[in-house]
């Protein structure tokens, strides 16, 4: 999965686990920096975790591999 800069999602950004700003993402995959949680870019989804629960809705903006708050 390719994104391209400007890339709008509504998703939280910060981890459910520790609510820790989410920092990056790579190859499709959203990963925390504090504990390596990964959440799936579509939808917010824990891929693994230590997060408890889905990244939920906020607007964010994804240029490259920045995640910045919208």
């Amino acid at each position: 999965m390719t994104f391209r800069p400007p890339f709008r999602r509504k998703i939280f950004s910060k981890c459910t686990h520790a609510d820790c700003a989410v920092s990056g993402v790579k190859g499709g995959v959203i990963v925390c920096p504090c504990h390596q949680s990964r959440f799936d870019m579509p939808d917010g989804s824990v891929r693994s975790g230590p997060a408890p629960s889905p990244l939920p809705p906020e607007p964010i903006q994804v240029g490259g591999d920045e995640i910045s708050p919208d």
